[in-house]
């Protein structure tokens, strides 16, 4: 694992990345992020619990390189946030919406699960956490209204981690169709976005 050291250049910016599924999500966050020179960890939230995801995510593992340390955390991304955090230039976490599914069949308090990760990513700007952080998640929310209570429960819990997220990030894409459209911007001089 490579560390930062003083000398190195960091963004210290949130990049939150929604859209679609297959939308291209992951591999627009991949790229912006593989740009970036120095250390690199991806935090995958997806569990290895059938056959053909646990070939999806070697697959994933394949495509990114040996460049990139993974952590594999379906619960606790606040927590590894804080702790890596300052290890590396760049961190992609892929994603949202899957944690928020391991935490709702884990039986968690999601609310405190979101407010945990919300502060953490606070420490980037104050606290000295300094890498990037590229923030993947799912916008389900587009389509009919879901029949069943756990699944109407998801696409409104969903969008409120989403909007979440956004609050607090410098810059925010939708993807569709492939093609990233930045929705917000933070000047890094004040408040304002464009």
């Amino acid at each position: 694992m490579k560390t930062i050291s003083k000398g190195e250049m960091r963004s210290g910016k949130i990049i939150f990345i929604t859209g679609g599924a297959k939308s291209g999500k992951s591999s627009f966050a991949l790229k912006k992020a593989s740009a970036i020179p120095g250390g690199k960890a991806f935090i995958a939230t997806a569990e290895a619990l059938d056959k053909e995801m646990r070939e999806r995510i070697e697959q994933h593992k394949k495509q990114r390189g040996k460049d990139w340390d993974t952590y594999e955390e379906p619960l606790n991304i606040g927590g590894l946030v804080r702790i890596i955090g300052n290890k590396y230039n760049v961190i992609v976490l892929d994603c949202l919406t899957l944690w928020l599914s391991n935490l709702m069949h884990a039986g968690l308090k999601i609310d405190d699960a979101v407010s945990e990760f919300k502060n953490a990513l606070g420490d980037f700007g104050e606290k000295g956490q300094t890498s990037a952080i590229y923030i993947v998640s799912n916008e389900v929310g587009m389509g009919i209204v879901p029949e069943n209570e756990m699944a109407r429960r998801f696409r409104d819990a969903a969008g409120i981690l989403n909007q979440t997220i956004a609050e607090v990030a410098d810059d925010v894409y939708m993807l569709v169709s492939g093609i990233p459209l930045k929705i917000k911007e933070k000047v890094r001089s004040g408040t304002e976005y464009h």
